[in-house]
């Protein structure tokens, strides 16, 4: 089998990326708008797990609106035309971004990002999702220095249930220990980004998977407002809490949102939901009785998550 070479109502030109499920290639739609166009490979479209999240994707792409989640503009969630297309940020993943930098970002830059990824969080967490897998890879900003969260595979309905999903550096605790995920383990995601954009490095390492889980599940990060002085010290206290082990300690995202605006010097509002997407059962369920987040490809046992997008681990395969 071989790559799509056209998809009907786009023109296809180069290639963007390359992931371990998908190729990403820079597009024009029939409007004459560059866009970016995700297809997955053609073996992800014979594992019916891949093939589902892809699908998962799609669908709750096109469903969800939210001026800070990545846009869908059209796309085909299952057989060998599955595509999806999105907005295009010339700029890549906030990951990519951040590795060129030889300090870390300025102060009311970080800022602002962060303020707009909490905002599409606290929407995703309005409309009862739970996304599982927030973390700069899956972070885009425009030239303007306006971010969107993007790569919804994994993300679910908490009314209809899915299978617990994460990478090892953003994952919380009770992850790790096998529990579900939540809003709360979302907010603990962002409370690792929140040290890695304001604080220039993650709050905890590990060489190891073993190593990351008892970093995460006994070790308390240094104080935010130690590390960098110039983070408001309200900022830093939500970040230090988000941290929590116990899911219940933390604050959710809309209490950070407004911290984080207030910051910024705007007047925090109630959010604005554009479209309040309803978790409709024929709107994200695939073929069978599982749900499309419930996707979690097998996991090596040395994690690498700074490796191409879309690798994933799963925190419960038995290590030897």
């Amino acid at each position: 089998m071989a790559e799509a070479s056209t998809i009907t109502g786009y023109t296809l030109h180069r290639v963007l990326g390359r992931g371990n499920t998908s190729l990403v290639r820079l597009a024009t739609n029939a409007q004459g708008q560059l866009v970016a166009v995700k297809i997955p490979h053609p073996e992800t479209l014979t594992v019916q797990d891949a093939a589902e999240r892809f699908g998962n994707e799609v669908r709750l792409t096109l469903q969800f609106r939210h001026p800070h989640l990545v846009r869908g503009f059209g796309g085909t969630p299952f057989g060998p035309n599955a595509f999806l297309a999105i907005t295009y940020y010339p700029k890549g993943a906030l990951n990519e971004q951040l590795a060129e930098m030889p300090d870390r970002l300025p102060l009311m830059e970080a800022l602002r990002i962060l303020a707009d990824v909490t905002s599409a969080l606290t929407y995703l967490h309005h409309q009862g999702a739970v996304h599982q897998d927030v973390k700069t890879q899956n972070v885009y900003v425009t030239d303007d220095g306006r971010a969107a969260l993007g790569d919804l595979g994994n993300t679910y309905f908490v009314a209809q249930g899915g299978k617990t999903s994460g990478s090892p550096f953003y994952m919380a605790p009770e992850v790790y220990q096998g529990e579900e995920t939540s809003s709360a383990s979302d907010v603990y995601s962002l409370g690792v980004m929140m040290y890695e954009l304001l604080g220039g490095d993650r709050p905890f390492h590990g060489h190891t998977y073993e190593e990351l889980m008892v970093a995460h599940m006994t070790r308390f990060p240094p104080s935010l407002t130690q590390v960098n002085p110039l983070v408001p010290r309200a900022v830093g206290r939500l970040a230090e809490l988000a941290l929590a082990k116990r899911p219940g300690d933390r604050p959710s995202a809309d209490r950070i949102r407004r911290a984080l605006l207030s910051a910024l010097g705007e007047t925090p509002a109630d959010e604005v939901y554009e479209e309040d997407a309803k978790p409709e059962a024929e709107a994200v369920r695939p073929m069978g009785r599982h749900a499309p987040a419930q996707v979690r490809p097998a996991a090596p046992a040395v994690p690498e998550p700074e490796a191409e997008k879309g690798a994933r681990w799963n925190p419960f395969k038995r290590r030897k």
